[in-house]
Formats: structure tokens, C-alpha cells, sequence
């Protein structure tokens, strides 16, 4: 499987597996590494010496290619930086700000730059400050979400129309078939995160991972957009989300009941009422907790079988 991106990270596999706050660590990072995709350290809840650490035991875990998210609205996203550059991390993925502050500087050092947007107008402005590839996230995805809420299925078409730099699609992507559909839009690999949440490596609290697993359509919903979009699993504290919302809260209001801390609480100590549950649509279609190679592999075969089956399957003849 060999494309634009597969060259450009130096990977045997067009899949990524997101960084995801609270989720996603070295141990997640290194086993989608070694098992041919692109593992992703996520930055947003680690502090600059912990970021530190999980860059240090992700090399040692490692031989292969993986990156590090950066939230551009990190408060301390100078350290990040200094910290990726210092361990010579050969690809970052920016999100939530102006790609412009920092890609030329990373690019400077020998570092890919991958900018995520939501849409075509971001991707744009990604492509014009020189990034290297965009991740396209459609309205289905789990965690922070565009405000514009575009699926999937209408961005990446638009956006691979839009940009020269390679695409890669996010938001409601779990197996084989939606990696082939996406594929079939214009993207040239996918992001996963849901999926590799409910694994084995993720640093995710158990409980959530099993209240992942139990989630059918229709349990999460974008809330929150007065603050920054999320996309919530539909607990006690959605409730109360909702509940303010129907009350006629206002933003300051909806402020105070986030507080902080809420997304630590739920996704990585477990509360299962007071946290934040982040996880995205496609959690219906997620049935177990397995190890990031097995979930991988099974994408893969699953990909390579739906391409098959398009060749000679009377359902694509016309």
C-alpha cells in the first residue's frame, strides 16, 4: 500500500490512529507504530516533563516512524516544541490554531508537519502555510469538532478538490469499509481514534473503555459549541449539560459546570457520571477491547477485502 503519504511518513500503512487527550500515550503510540501505521502521542493533557517522558519510552519502544499532536492553544506549546525538536520526533500534527506560528520552524529541523481542519476554507489557509498534508475531520468525529458540523462523507471530497497536498480523512472511520470509502472520496489515508480507544495499549480508564465498547447509535452527541465543540457520550454530566441548555444557560454558565478537569475525570480516572466522555459516532460499531496491532490488521484485511469485492461484485456494475 503505497501512496503519497505512505512515502512521506515512511510507513507500510495509510492509517493513523489519533492523538487523543487522555488516550493515547507512548504504549498506544509505539504498538500502531511497530505494527506498520503511524502512532500518535497526544500532547493536550500532558505536561512539558511528561510529554518528555512519553517521547523517551515511545523511541525505546520503537524503531519506526511516530509523531506527536500539538494543540496550537496549549499553554506551553513553546516547551512542546523544544521538546519534539530535542528528541528529533520526525512528524508533528497540529491542530486547534494558525498553522503558520510554527510549521516553517519545525520544517526547519527536519520535521513533517500534518495541520488538522474541519474545513475547506482551513485547509486552505493549512496548505498556504506550507504543512506537508491535512487531516480533513468530518462532524462525526469524537472529542473537539468543527463548529460547521460537515460529515466526512461531503469534506473530504471537497477538500481533496480543494488542496494539491495530500488528504488524510477522520470522523467516523472504525474498519476496512469506511477506510475504502474514504479512499474512494480522494483521501490518501485515514485517521483513526475511536477505535483505538477501546484497546488494549490505550491509556484510557477501563471503565470508559467498556462504556465505549457498551455506546449505540445515537448515545453521543456535539454539545457545547458556545465553548469549543465536543462530542459527548450521553451520561450525567451531558445531562446536566442539557439540562443547562434547556434552562437558558448562558455561556459563563456553561463554563462554570465544565470547570476542570472534566475531561481527565471521565476518560482517564473513570468517572463514568461527572466526566467527560469523548469518543466519536462510530463507537457503535465497536465491540471490544482488542491490542492495537490485532485492531490494525484487521483494518487492513477488511480494506483489502471490500477493494476485492468491488472488482466483481455486480452491485459497482453498471
Amino acid at each position: 500500500m503505497k501512496n503519497r503519504i505512505t512515502e512521506l511518513f515512511g510507513i507500510n500503512y495509510p492509517i493513523i490512529q489519533a492523538g487523543m487527550i487522555w488516550c493515547s500515550g507512548w504504549e498506544l503510540a509505539s504498538a500502531v507504530s511497530n505494527a506498520g501505521g503511524l502512532g500518535i502521542i497526544g500532547s493536550g493533557s500532558m505536561y512539558p516533563e511528561i510529554l518528555d517522558e512519553h517521547v523517551r519510552k515511545c523511541k525505546a519502544a520503537t524503531d519506526k516512524p511516530f509523531a506527536v499532536n500539538l494543540p496550537m492553544i496549549y499553554p506551553d506549546i513553546d516547551q512542546h516544541i523544544e521538546t519534539v525538536i530535542k528528541h528529533k520526533v520526525p512528524i508533528v500534527f497540529s491542530s486547534a490554531g494558525n498553522p503558520k506560528t510554527w510549521t516553517k520552524h519545525l520544517q526547519d529541523h527536519g520535521i513533517k508537519v500534518v495541520h488538522v481542519v474541519s474545513s475547506v476554507k482551513f485547509a486552505k489557509k493549512a496548505e498556504d502555510a506550507g504543512v506537508d498534508a491535512v487531516v480533513a475531520e468530518g462532524f462525526e468525529a469524537g472529542g473537539h469538532n468543527g463548529i460547521d458540523e460537515t460529515t466526512t462523507f461531503c469534506l473530504i471530497p471537497m477538500v481533496a478538490d480543494a488542496v494539491d497536498i495530500p488528504v488524510i480523512a477522520a470522523g467516523g472511520i472504525g474498519d476496512g469499509r469506511g477506510m475504502l470509502a474514504a479512499m474512494n472520496l480522494g483521501a490518501e489515508a485515514v485517521q483513526i481514534g475511536s477505535r483505538f480507544v477501546a484497546s488494549e495499549e490505550s491509556s484510557a480508564h477501563i471503565n470508559f473503555k467498556n462504556t465505549v465498547v457498551e455506546t449505540q447509535e445515537g448515545g453521543t452527541k456535539l454539545t457545547l459549541k458556545e465553548i469549543t465543540p465536543v462530542r459527548l457520550i450521553k451520561n450525567a454530566f451531558f445531562n446536566q449539560v442539557a439540562e443547562a441548555y434547556r434552562t437558558g444557560a448562558k455561556v459563563e454558565d456553561l463554563k462554570e459546570l465544565l470547570g476542570r478537569g472534566r475531561a481527565k475525570k471521565g476518560m482517564f480516572e473513570g468517572d463514568l457520571d461527572e466526566g467527560e466522555l469523548e469518543i466519536g459516532q462510530v463507537s457503535g460499531l465497536i465491540h471490544d477491547i482488542k491490542p492495537a496491532a490485532q485492531i490494525l490488521n484487521e483494518i487492513v484485511t477488511a480494506y483489502k477485502q471490500e477493494l476485492e469485492a468491488q472488482k466483481s461484485d455486480s452491485k459497482f456494475q453498471f
